[in-house]
């Protein structure tokens, strides 16, 4: 008997990532990490900063990194992530990804006020690059 799937997507507002059919999810939330397998119960849950899990039909597991959003359980076995960011772990620039963390650090420095508004947007961005870091060494 074949084993049932989620029809899964994961966009963005500059492209859909990913739209494939998978086994299992598992979405880091803000209530903490979740696992979503087929005919799990209807869902809306916010979507935090971390590595987000799909494992296909084979047993691979497709590991993304992913910022804020939102993740919706439909009835029919569909799970949507509509996130800020998110890209496959092996399509991460390590490089890149450094050199973005070393610039957030920098600029968050520049904001030395824990209150000032600018200050508390490099420290989400640093998080988010350092983020992209942990996913892509601990994948590649």
């Amino acid at each position: 008997m074949a084993k049932k799937t989620i029809d899964f997507h994961i966009v963005t507002p500059e492209r859909t990532v990913y739209s494939q059919g998978v086994l299992e999810v598992t979405v880091p939330t803000g209530a903490g990490e979740i696992t979503i397998l087929p005919n799990h119960i209807p869902l809306v849950s916010t979507v935090v900063t971390g590595e987000l899990r799909a494992k296909l039909k084979d047993g691979t597991i497709h590991p993304f990194a992913v910022s804020s959003g939102i993740v919706e359980v439909q009835p029919s076995s569909k799970v949507v992530i509509l996130a800020d960011r998110s890209e496959f772990a092996m399509e991460i620039d390590v490089k890149r990804a450094e050199d973005a963390y070393k610039r957030a650090k920098e600029a968050m420095k520049a904001h030395y006020s824990a209150v000032d508004v600018d200050y508390a947007r490099f420290e989400a961005l640093m998080n988010k690059e350092l983020n992209r870091l942990k996913i892509a060494k601990k994948w590649k």
